[in-house]
């Protein structure tokens, strides 16, 4: 079996994760990616926000050919010198080839990097794919930047370098239910620990196949909250859905969250935000 070994933390497996990725599908018969199962910004005490949960970010790299994911555990190889764990992985999976994103950096203070992989593959007779940046709008796409896009509410702008759409993932469970007094039944449920945060409002999207509008903060009008959360409104969807899992994808920031006046006033607003929904 010709391994292909593929190394990357890749939260959210954005295109340019995903050009890493093709390089070792389509030289290899048997990708494995070598990541690990927490960020390794944990290790070093830094506040840690992922753009998808961990089990989505996996089920899109195999969605993408990859045959296996190896989760190792940062902290026991941080200190590992660079060329020490390369040889390790060499012994353990005697790969074909190897490929990285351009800033890949592992081992001891980070001196493993792409110039090192590519002096050492004559050495351990592998072929190295080392991806250029991919560039949107001048700026090198990477993970940061579109948390950065997603912190700013720019979750068209995010999807396009997902190649995906982000998505919130949770178990719905009981509110208030004062969407039911305006004929707008939602579902609730609390924003993903350590998802990174959109902004307060309105937006489009799309819960088991159908239009949803999603509206995440303080609920301003009603004033029955003293934590934001997740209110979801299937469009013409009539069901339970309490205590399941759901996921909801967010396609698009449709408004900032406002106080209105009445309950008459904010339902003239939902109906209108609900037919900004259905042009999605």
């Amino acid at each position: 079996m010709r391994n292909g070994l593929i190394l990357g933390f890749f939260d959210g497996v954005h295109i340019a994760h995903q050009a890493v990725i093709k390089s070792a599908v389509n030289f290899a018969d048997y990708p494995i990616l070598i990541t690990f199962k927490d960020s390794p910004a944990k290790y070093f005490h830094k506040k840690c926000e992922y753009i998808y949960p961990r089990h989505k970010s996996v089920e899109k790299v195999k969605s993408l050919g990859v045959r296996e994911v190896i989760e190792l555990d940062f902290a026991k190889i941080a200190a590992m010198e660079a060329e020490n764990y390369l040889t390790n992985l060499i012994k353990e999976f005697a790969p074909v080839s190897i490929s990285t994103g351009f800033n890949h950096t592992f081992g001891r203070n980070k001196s493993g990097n792409s110039e090192l992989l590519s002096a050492c593959s004559k050495k351990f007779n592998y072929k190295y794919f080392c991806t250029e940046p991919q560039i949107f709008n001048g700026e090198i796409v990477s993970s940061t930047l579109i948390k950065n896009y997603l912190k700013e509410g720019k979750i068209d702008i995010a999807n396009q370098l997902l190649g995906s759409s982000f998505s919130l993932e949770g178990e719905i469970v009981h509110g208030a239910e004062i969407g039911r007094t305006i004929n707008f039944p939602t579902a609730n449920m609390n924003y993903p620990q350590e998802i990174v945060r959109i902004p307060y409002g309105v937006y489009a999207g799309l819960a088991n196949g159908r239009h949803a509008m999603i509206n995440w903060g303080m609920k301003p009008t009603v004033h029955n909250t003293k934590e934001p959360v997740v209110e979801i409104h299937i469009i013409n969807y009539e069901g339970n859905l309490y205590g399941k899992t759901l996921e909801v994808e967010i396609l698009k920031k449709i408004r900032d969250e406002k106080k209105f006046n009445s309950l008459e006033e904010l339902k003239a607003q939902i109906n209108k935000d609900a037919e900004e929904c259905l042009k999605l």
